[in-house]
């Protein structure tokens, strides 16, 4: 076994010690204006790393007003305590209405104003862009290769349910990463699909070039924030790394292709332990010069709390604009969904997750992949947020994935809401 292959020991986690405050910023500063992310090696010969979140081979702070946590959450609970037991069961009743009353008896947001109700989520964005990356970020980690045809479906299913961004699948060397050979040919069959962006992964310049003579028309590269992540993957250092990501920025400038940037590691390595969220800042900022038109920050391995979270953020929002930043969470110790949560707190408003929780974490044995789409649409919609995606068409696109992989879908949402459609009485 690797050393990429072995659990992260508990040594190893981000410490917490010092974190004993939380700060949230001030009402005017860095709000919104309106990943890995992992792949196997490509291009170029090299090492192996079928990470579904991380690097790849041919791939001062804003203003803070410091606010104790338990003074918040206590005046938080003061002024919703009031209001009765079932105010706090936020829901929108369009998607659940044929499963249960549950899901329906109150609303975050004020139906006549739009605004908010609770004051602890006055700075969440109204709409949050989901990303999937299933077809991608979670089939390339299948140890059995999953045909064409089924990728295509799934792809016309996410179509479907409203998704705006479905990472469609990545052009890397079939030597490295055999699932996503298909790569032309999964291109070829979605061209035509409209009202969605389809982007793909490319991890050099020969990976771009392929990808775009497929009819890609937006790409993403990534790089990672540990150098000793970078160096037993890739056998190269960030900079190293940086600089073929500048002859693919500056190759798709010349064709007006839109390229996203991911970060791995944002938090944790598998190899080195706690990130600095100096090194992530850095890679952000570098792949922002670049012409990355958005950022988004992986937990390759998912050790991430929102107290490990929060300084990382502060640092890499001090340095790129927050509209420009999403964030690309792996759920291994099931903290995905506070991570996310207080990231829309810091006026994040785009979020990766995947269908049915595909995926997987390669480095952490026995632990769940990324955060489940069907998850965080289920929270944000007791938000009261706006993300314009149907989720019983959601759960569909999740139950047909999980019953051709064999086993049962990795979101906790779905898994519920499937109980509750077969006995809608048990509210």
């Amino acid at each position: 076994m690797s050393s990429l292959e072995e659990p992260l020991g508990l040594d190893k986690l981000p410490s917490l010690s010092n974190i004993d405050r939380i700060y949230r910023f001030s009402s005017t500063a860095c709000r919104p204006i309106g990943e890995d992310m992992g792949m196997g090696n490509c291009w170029i010969e090299g090492r192996s790393c079928s990470s579904s979140n991380s690097s790849n081979e041919d791939f001062e702070e804003c203003t803070q007003e410091p606010i104790i946590w338990g003074r918040k959450m206590r005046n938080s609970l003061r002024r919703t305590s009031s209001l009765g037991r079932n105010s706090v069961a936020c829901g929108t009743k369009s998607d659940f209405r044929h499963l249960s009353n549950y899901q329906s008896r109150s609303y975050c947001n004020d139906n006549d104003t739009g605004e908010l109700k609770y004051k602890f989520f006055k700075d969440i964005p109204r709409y949050v862009k989901i990303v999937e990356v299933g077809p991608r970020d979670g089939l390339q980690n299948e140890k059995t290769i999953v045909p064409t045809s089924v990728k295509v479906d799934l792809i016309r299913k996410l179509v479907s349910c409203g998704l705006p961004v479905i990472e469609a699948t990545s052009f890397v060397s079939p030597k490295w990463v055999p699932q996503l050979a298909d790569a032309k040919d999964v291109m070829d069959a979605i061209k035509n699909l409209e009202g969605v962006r389809l982007p793909v992964l490319t991890p050099n310049l020969k990976g771009f070039e392929a990808a775009v003579a497929a009819g890609a028309k937006e790409v993403a590269v990534f790089a990672s924030a540990s150098e000793s992540f970078s160096k037993s993957n890739i056998n190269c250092s960030i900079e190293e790394s940086l600089a073929r990501y500048r002859a693919v920025t500056s190759a798709a400038k010349k064709l007006s292709i839109p390229v996203r940037g991911y970060v791995s590691c944002v938090v944790g390595c598998p190899v080195e332990g706690s990130v600095s969220p100096s090194k992530v800042a850095y890679v952000a900022k570098k792949l922002h010069e670049m012409g990355c038109f958005e950022i988004s920050l992986g937990d390759t391995i998912g050790v991430a709390t929102p107290g490990t979270v929060l300084p990382m953020l502060e640092a890499v929002i001090a340095v790129v604009p927050v509209e420009k930043l999403a964030v690309h969470f792996h759920d291994t110790y099931g903290q995905s969904l506070p991570n996310i949560l207080l990231s829309l707190q810091m006026g994040i408003s785009t979020v990766d997750s995947s269908v049915s929780g595909l995926g997987g974490c390669p480095y952490a044995n026995g632990a769940s992949g990324n955060v489940a789409t069907e998850d965080v649409v289920y929270m944000l919609n007791g938000l009261g947020v706006k993300t314009n995606i149907d989720m019983s068409k959601l759960l569909s696109a999740g139950e047909y994935i999980s019953k051709y992989l064999g086993r049962p879908s990795g979101s906790k949402t779905a898994v519920a809401l499937s109980h509750i459609a077969e006995n809608t009485t048990m509210y």
